[in-house]
């Protein structure tokens, strides 16, 4: 069913996890105004972070499609879609694919949440 391998998937969950457990990081709920580039703002605070180099080089190993099927995911476990919807949700994903994808996820408040919600409405998990 999928272009991106379930490891790789379960891997990209622990290191956002990693990443948005530490104390420092404060993603907000939404930003402040159309103009503020929050996100971007919040990664290069932590450019240097373990983590986010990892996700970063996980994502610049995939190919564009196994990318968006990761946002795909997401966006299933968020409610944007419903498992049903995978290949619409996949196919807008390709569409909106750039070379940011990691930053995207990083910056999502509950990735790994959303990524373990989605992967378990499409019957998989990341358990041992």
């Amino acid at each position: 069913m999928f272009e991106v391998s379930l490891d790789t998937v379960c891997f990209i969950i622990r290191k956002c996890r990693e990443f948005q457990a530490k104390e420092a990081v404060v993603i907000p709920d939404s930003p402040d105004g159309p103009e503020d580039d929050w996100a971007l703002q919040v990664l290069a605070d932590h450019a240097d972070d373990l983590s986010v180099q990892e996700l970063r080089a996980t994502f610049e190993d995939m190919e564009p499609a196994e990318q968006a099927e990761v946002v795909a995911l997401m966006w299933i476990g968020r409610g944007d879609f419903d498992v049903s919807e995978w290949a619409e949700a996949r196919s807008e994903a390709k569409s909106a694919w750039n070379p940011r994808t990691a930053d995207y996820i990083l910056a999502t408040p509950l990735a790994a949440d959303y990524l373990e919600e989605g992967l378990d409405a499409c019957g998989f998990d990341c358990q041992e």
